[in-house]
């Protein structure tokens, strides 16, 4: 059972910068793939980040590319996100997600363990 704890989110103006921490406890971390994942009210869950086990593989939304940058330490147990240049739209509840697989994906069904998400509020 793997436990995830997410934290960094907060209140931001549009332009500016947040870095959210994931902490995961009660696993062999190295084995899972990791992934962001953010829902806004009245909207489904959508896929933003994700990275291999050993930090070799990231893959990133359309959406967010360019912006975002997923990266992980192994030794730690943590998964980051440092989300850049945000905008109004990146508002929404922020979790970080376990897949306990060899192979990175994006569907969150395919996520075995999740944690309770970070508030990102953008402001205009």
């Amino acid at each position: 059972q793997v436990q995830l704890v997410e934290s960094g989110g907060g209140l931001v103006q549009a332009g500016g910068s947040l870095r959210l921490s994931c902490a995961a406890s009660g696993g062999t971390f190295g084995y899972y793939v990791m992934g962001w994942f953010r829902q806004a009210p009245g909207k489904e869950r959508e896929f933003v980040a994700a990275i291999s086990r050993y930090g070799r593989t990231t893959y990133y939304a359309d959406s967010v590319k360019g912006r975002f940058t997923i990266s992980r330490d192994n030794a730690k147990s943590m998964v980051y996100l440092q989300m850049n240049s945000l905008k109004p739209e990146d508002t929404a509840v922020y979790s970080c997600a376990a897949d306990f697989s060899s192979v990175v994906v994006t569907t969150p069904s395919a996520y075995d363990y999740w944690g309770q998400g970070t508030q990102v509020t953008v402001s205009s």
